[in-house]
């Protein structure tokens, strides 16, 4: 009653609610009747919401709020040990990691020539091997083209060169090694005593041609 009549004597005053608001709200009787109204839960929040926070952090929102919008949805879940471990788990397989920064070095002119000149010497000491059925002891059935060599570089070499690359005036016919010429840039600087780069192109029968043609062995009583 002490408690009660205080209060009453507080407003009876005409003490502003700015000035008595303090003594009101902490009064222990006027606590614990209006206090709980007032008061904030601490929440983790699943996901982020506009003026309120980001997935992960804690914040502070009232009982209402969290019963009737946040907590139905999961946007968010009480603050407790076990939510915040599940949430900061959760958070190292789902969140999706920063995407570095990638800074464009503009390549210079003699960084390109560097790669030409790795690339010449690379197809120069290459040598490319492909099989083929025969038409006859020597004779191909398909001749092989300058388009075929441009995609056996790209296969067999991981190097990409264009058609106009290759001096090949005729396909290749027959089988055997062969050294076709490389139609490459001037300016990369050939070998001491070369005078061209060339490719080695190398072409062999089939094997499984070479297989139903091998004698069989027969074993005579």
């Amino acid at each position: 009653m002490a408690y009660f009549q205080l209060s009453k004597n507080i407003l009876r005053h005409g003490k502003t609610i700015k000035e008595s608001s303090d003594r009101v709200l902490h009064h222990p009787l006027l606590y614990a009747g209006q206090g709980v109204r007032y008061r904030k839960l601490e929440v983790i929040l699943t996901t982020n919401i506009d003026k309120l926070g980001k997935a992960g952090e804690t914040v502070k929102v009232a009982p209402g709020h969290f019963r009737n919008h946040l907590m139905p949805k999961l946007l968010a879940v009480p603050n407790i040990d076990k939510f915040a471990y599940l949430i900061s788990e959760q958070r190292k397989i789902y969140q999706p990691q920063e995407v570095e920064e990638v800074k464009v070095v503009q390549k210079t002119e003699k960084d390109e020539m560097k790669e030409y000149h790795r690339a010449a010497i690379r197809l120069d000491n290459a040598k490319l091997v492909l099989r083929r059925f025969v038409k006859t002891e020597k004779e191909l059935r398909t001749p092989v083209t300058k388009d075929e060599l441009v995609a056996e570089v790209a296969r067999q070499l991981s190097l990409r060169i264009a058609p106009e690359n290759l001096n090949l005036p005729s396909p290749l016919s027959s089988l055997g090694v062969f050294e076709v010429p490389l139609r490459l840039p001037k300016s990369i600087p050939l070998p001491e005593g070369k005078l061209q780069w060339t490719l080695t192109v190398e072409i062999r029968k089939n094997w499984q041609q070479m297989k139903s043609k091998r004698p069989v062995n027969t074993v005579t009583p």
